[in-house]
C-alpha cells in the first residue's frame, strides 16, 4: 500500500506509533526509558533533523538512553513551539526530500521542554540539575552579541547590561547558562559543557567568550570558575533544513501523520566536533559523527562555500522574484554566477579536509542545492544578511585581496545584497523587512543608488573595505550596471569575464 493513500490521519503520540503506516521508521527503544542529560536552547527545524537525529540513532541501537534531550527558549515563538511540542509527546516527523524518493521517520530523542518565563527562572532550575551534562544551542549566527567584524563582546548591549545587573533573572540564554553554572559552582561543583550548534567558524571559542565576558560583568570569580571548568566544544554542522508551512504540514498528513511542527530536510548531513567535553557526551561517532582536532578546516570550506554560496543566491533571486533555492539553481545567469565565484574566488583561500577537496565539494553543494524537493525560500536563505554576510561572504574579500586573487564576483555579491536591501525587486513588488536592521539597510542602499561608496562605508559589516579605492571602483560599476539594466546583465557580464 502506497503511504499517501491512507485517508485518515493519527495524531502523532506516544500511543500511535504502532498504528503508523509500516514505511514509517518510528523509535525501536522504549521511550519510558529515556532519561535527561541535554537541554537544548533554541529547539527549531535545524536542531530536530541534525542534533535530535544523530541522538535518536544512538537510542536507536539502545545506546545513550540517559542523554535525552529537553527543549528550552527564552523567545515569545518558543512558547508556541513548546505547546505544540508538548501536545504530540515531543515527537518529530522527518521527511527527507531526496530527488529520487521520501524517506519518513519519526525521531523521539526529546522528552520534554522547559516553560517558557519571563526571568528564565524553570530553564535556569533544568540547567543547574546535576543529569544535565551538555547544554546546547542554536541561536542563529547573530544571536551571540558579538561584532561581526571586530568580534568583541557586545557589553554595552540593552540585554547584557539586563543580565550583568540581574544575574538572577537574565533575559538572554547566555545569563540562565551563567546563573546555573553559579548554582552548579555553589552546590555540587560540577560544570557541562556549553556546545554551540551554529554556523560560526570557531563557534566554541566564540561561545566562551560570550559567556565569560558577560558573567565577568557581575561575578569575575564565576567567569574564572567558568574558563576553568566548562568546555566549549567548536563544531561543525550541516544539513538544509527549510522552514516549515501549511504545505509541509499537508504532506505529512498525506502520510497519515497529524503533526503540527513537521520537519523536511535534505539526503545529507555532517557534523564534526572537536573532543572536548567536560561532563561526558554520547557516543556520537558510532552514528556518522566526525571528532577532530581540525574542526577549523572543516568550518571554513563549508562556512565559505555553502553558507556563503547561499547568500550569492538568495540575494540575486530576491531581486529577481525568484523564490526557491532549487529555482535559483535553474536560471543559468544565476547558477553560473555562483559556479565561476565559487571555483575562482573562494576555493583557492580553502583547505582540504580528508576525502574531499573544496572543488569536489563545490560540486556537491551545487547538487545540493539544486535538489528540487527541498523547498528552501531565498527569503529564509537572505535572512539577517548583517550577520551572514561578515560571517560567510566578507572574509573572502579580504583573503582574495590579501593573496592578489580575483574577487569581481564577491564584490558583485555584495552589490547585490545591497540593491537587495533597498526593499524592491526588478517586477516592482516590495521585498519584505528580512534584517534586524533592515531600516537602516533600506536607508544606506537608497542612498547608494547615487553614491554606491556610501554602502562599503558601512564599517560595521566592512571595516575598512571602502579604503581600498580598487574595490570601491568595481562595487560602484557593479552597482550601477545592476541599477541601469538588472542583475541578470550583471551576472552575464561577470561570468563571460
Amino acid at each position: 500500500m502506497n503511504m499517501r493513500q491512507l485517508l485518515q490521519s493519527l495524531t502523532l503520540e506516544n500511543e500511535n506509533l504502532d498504528r503508523l503506516h509500516a514505511n514509517i521508521i518510528t523509535p525501536k527503544y522504549n521511550r519510558g526509558d529515556l532519561t535527561a542529560g541535554i537541554v537544548h536552547i533554541g529547539l527549531g527545524n535545524f536542531h530536530r533533523a541534525h542534533q535530535a537525529w544523530y541522538l535518536h540513532q544512538l537510542m536507536q541501537q539502545n545506546l545513550a538512553l540517559d542523554w535525552a534531550i529537553v527543549g528550552a527558549g527564552v523567545r515569545a515563538f518558543d512558547q508556541e513551539q513548546r505547546s505544540k511540542l508538548a501536545a504530540q509527546d515531543y515527537l518529530t516527523t522527518l521527511i527527507e526530500l531526496d530527488p529520487s524518493s521520501t524517506r519518513v521517520e519519526i525521531i523521539g530523542s526529546m522528552i520534554d521542554y522547559v516553560a517558557i518565563e519571563d526571568d528564565n527562572a524553570a530553564l535556569i532550575q533544568r540547567m543547574s540539575s546535576d543529569d544535565i551534562r551538555i547544554v546546547s544551542l542554536t541561536v542563529t549566527e547573530g544571536g551571540y552579541y558579538i561584532d561581526p567584524v571586530t568580534k568583541a563582546f557586545l557589553a554595552e548591549d540593552p540585554d547584557i547590561l539586563h543580565d550583568a545587573d540581574n544575574p538572577s533573572k537574565p533575559k538572554t540564554a547566555f545569563g540562565a547558562i551563567c546563573a546555573a553554572l553559579q548554582i552548579r559552582r555553589e552546590s555540587s561543583g560540577k560544570p557541562f559543557t556549553v556546545q554551540s550548534c551554529d554556523n560560526l567558524q570557531g563557534n566554541g571559542d566564540i561561545l566562551r567568550n560570550t559567556l565569560v565576558s558577560l558573567a565577568r560583568l557581575s561575578d569575575p570569580s564565576l567567569a574564572d570558575w567558568i574558563e576553568r571548568n566548562c568546555s566549549f566544544p567548536n563544531s561543525m554542522v550541516d544539513c538544509i533544513v527549510p522552514s516549515t508551512g501549511e504545505t509541509e504540514r499537508a504532506l505529512v498528513r498525506e502520510l497519515g501523520i497529524d503533526d503540527a511542527v513537521p520537519v523536511t530536510h535534505e539526503n545529507f548531513r555532517q557534523w564534526v566536533i572537536e573532543d572536548n567535553f567536560c561532563a561526558g557526551r554520547p557516543s556520537w561517532e558510532k552514528v556518522g559523527v566526525t571528532f577532530t582536532d581540525s574542526v577549523h578546516d572543516y568550518e571554513a570550506m563549508k562556512i565559505r562555500i555553502l553558507n556563503g554560496g547561499h547568500q550569492l543566491l538568495a540575494n540575486a533571486g530576491e531581486v529577481l522574484g525568484i523564490n526557491t533555492i532549487s529555482e535559483c539553481m535553474a536560471n543559468p545567469a544565476v547558477s553560473a554566477f555562483f559556479t565561476k565565484t565559487a571555483l575562482t574566488e573562494i576555493v583557492p583561500h580553502v583547505k582540504a579536509v580528508p576525502d574531499m577537496q573544496p572543488d569536489v565539494y563545490v560540486e556537491l553543494i551545487k547538487t545540493r542545492f539544486a535538489n528540487p524537493k527541498i523547498v528552501d525560500t531565498t527569503r529564509r536563505v537572505a535572512f539577517d544578511g548583517t550577520s551572514r554576510h561578515p560571517g560567510f561572504v566578507i572574509p573572502s574579500i579580504f583573503e582574495g585581496i590579501a593573496a592578489n586573487t580575483a574577487v569581481s564576483g564577491l564584490i558583485l555579491a555584495e552589490a547585490i545584497w545591497a540593491r537587495m536591501c533597498e526593499g524592491s525587486r526588478e517586477d516592482g513588488s516590495q521585498i519584505e523587512a528580512n534584517d534586524p536592521n533592515w531600516q537602516e539597510l533600506q536607508l544606506v542602499a537608497s542612498a547608494a543608488k547615487k553614491e554606491p561608496a556610501l554602502w562599503l562605508a558601512q564599517q560595521q559589516y566592512y571595516a575598512d573595505l571602502a579604503s581600498n579605492s580598487e574595490v570601491v571602483e568595481e562595487f560602484s560599476k557593479w552597482l550601477r550596471l545592476i541599477w541601469s539594466e538588472g542583475v541578470n546583465v550583471a551576472l552575464t557580464q561577470y561570468v563571460k569575464g
